[in-house]
């Protein structure tokens, strides 16, 4: 058995997004994302996922050569890696990662996103050289299934007349009736029984007559509202009291840990957050602050599954729940957080995933969801194969466009259909 890593494979991708609205605009008719994949000296290949900007390209890139010839069981040491791999500090340092909508963006995080690709690449060739799946070099799943959440979006019925797009079924959600339309398709197509409304789109007032109608369709399930810090504190504690008794929990109303604190001293209702902690280094103010109750993970953005791991036992530790966001991710990722997911002793709140609203991927077959849930495997890896065809036709894709999309930015989408639009200032209200 030899582990050494003999090559690796980048391959960026542009990948079909419905219009999906959010606080910053909309979401571009493609989205990239990066496909890693690990080579190793008995022939067995790992894959990964990731962000596919220019940014984590440029990163991506000379830490693949930096990887050949090292062992593929040597996750800790891809950290240590990345540190050697230099970052554009002008590019982050102090920008708002609008794609993501995830807080301020710095070098560290840029790694991460980065190292997270690489280890679940390395964590699926392992585990097919060893004939384990990856949730056993995990520890060892405890649960066969893992429950996810309907992730419902004010939506157009379509991009703006001319766009380049693919066409999607789904039709348009710009009210309280188009919402509730939008979770009965869910419900019927996937069997989920918890909705989560990407919010921060319209006024307050709106948003909770959506979150009310969606209580009064759908009676007892868990409901979330996310409006990416677009609201005021005063404006959330209103929310936060109008909902109080349909709300799971209410994510992100406002934006960092001091305002989330200030939100959290004001009501019951459980906060939620996947921008004001995103790295080890930020949860001591927002646990001893008690400014969330539920930390949403995101494997690509904490550096991978362990990772993850540790940040679900700190959670523990302080009382703090856990649960997963996520982005505009394909099956590799959503393969990845079942399978860490699966390890994660009481997950009490179903996780987030996109992959619905993803018509196209890379895999030779799609990941299902039965009631809501997706089954974990119990093959070797992540139980996953590349399709090499499809991945083929969304790289060609993106070597043919001119740049325009290699850059997710949802303010630039939304100015196609309004030249007027300016990315609201927070709190936009």
């Amino acid at each position: 058995m030899n582990l050494t890593i003999t090559d690796v494979w980048l391959t960026p991708i542009l990948v079909a997004d419905p219009p999906l609205l959010n606080t910053q605009g909309v979401h571009q008719p493609y989205t990239p994302r990066l496909i890693v994949e690990v080579l190793t000296a008995d022939g067995i290949t790992g894959v990964g996922e990731t962000y596919g900007d220019t940014k984590y390209l440029e990163l991506a890139r000379p830490f693949a050569e930096k990887l050949k010839g090292r062992q593929v069981d040597d996750l800790n040491g891809l950290f240590t890696l990345a540190d050697e791999v230099a970052v554009d500090d002008d590019r982050v340092s102090g920008q708002v990662d609008v794609g993501g909508l995830r807080g301020v963006q710095t070098a560290d995080k840029l790694r991460l996103s980065v190292v997270s690709a690489f280890e679940v690449a390395c964590l699926d060739a392992l585990g097919k050289t060893l004939g384990l799946p990856v949730h056993a070099l995990l520890g060892g799943k405890v649960r066969d299934a893992v429950e996810y959440s309907a992730y419902l979006f004010y939506k157009w019925a379509a991009h703006p007349e001319g766009v380049a797009c693919e066409q999607d079924d789904w039709g348009a959600a710009l009210d309280p009736a188009g919402v509730v339309a939008q979770a009965r398709l869910f419900k019927e197509r996937y069997g989920f029984t918890s909705f989560k409304l990407k919010g921060g789109v319209f006024p307050p007032e709106e948003e909770i007559a959506a979150v009310r109608a969606l209580a009064e369709a759908f009676p007892g399930h868990p409901l979330r509202l996310d409006p990416n810090g677009a609201w005021s504190v005063e404006t959330s504690l209103k929310v936060a009291g109008e909902l109080a008794d349909v709300l799971e929990y209410l994510e992100d109303p406002a934006l960092g840990t001091p305002a989330m604190a200030e939100v959290s001293a004001g009501t019951d209702v459980p906060l939620a957050t996947n921008m004001c902690v995103t790295t080890f280094a930020e949860i001591k103010e927002a646990f001893t602050r008690d400014a969330v109750q539920v930390v949403l993970s995101d494997h690509h953005y904490w550096g991978g599954l362990r990772n993850t791991q540790q940040l679900a036992a700190i959670c523990r530790t302080f009382g703090v729940g856990v649960s997963m966001h996520s982005n505009t991710h394909l099956g590799i990722s959503l393969a990845a957080m079942t399978h860490v997911a699966s390890t994660v002793p009481g997950l009490h709140h179903a996780c987030d995933s996109h992959y619905p609203w993803q018509s196209e991927d890379v895999l030779t077959q799609r990941l299902t969801f039965d009631d809501g849930k997706v089954t974990v495997s119990d093959l070797p890896g992540l139980g996953v194969e590349l399709d090499r065809e499809k991945l083929a036709v969304l790289h060609q894709r993106w070597l043919d466009d001119d740049g325009a999309l290699r850059e997710r930015d949802d303010a630039a989408a939304m100015r196609i259909a309004d030249p007027e639009w300016v990315t609201p200032a927070v709190p936009r209200w």
